[in-house]
């Protein structure tokens, strides 16, 4: 990836996980690459008096076989549809939650029952 793209994010978990992202979700290779000729490419800023701690972003992982045969894409697309069939569901369980919500009143707001 572009780590010198004002868009580029990368987060270090205590772990020893890292993400490494596009803040506007245009990498669909991501770790790996950013489209070729990204239309949303902006330089970061260049170094205006920045003091730099000791926080570096770790090397990139290797990119895996077979990148360019759109496997990548296809993997985040079947995990996009998952989310996607679910969401009604989600939504619905959500209305309906407040829906009880706001038929108990100010009072059964207040003393409601835990769960």
């Amino acid at each position: 990836m572009r780590t010198e793209c004002k868009n580029f994010e990368s987060r270090s978990y205590p772990n020893g996980d890292t993400v490494r992202k596009c803040n506007l979700d245009l990498a669909p290779d991501a770790p790996w690459r950013c489209p070729e000729n990204c239309a949303s490419f902006e330089r970061r800023l260049a170094d205006v008096a920045w003091t730099h701690g000791s926080l570096t972003v770790g090397a990139t992982p290797p990119e895996p076989a077979g990148l360019d045969d759109g496997s990548a894409a296809a993997v985040l697309d079947a995990a996009e549809d998952i989310v996607n069939a679910i969401g009604a569901d989600v939504m619905a369980e959500v209305q309906a939650e407040r829906d009880r919500a706001s038929r108990r009143g100010f009072l059964g707001k207040i003393f409601r029952r835990k769960r």
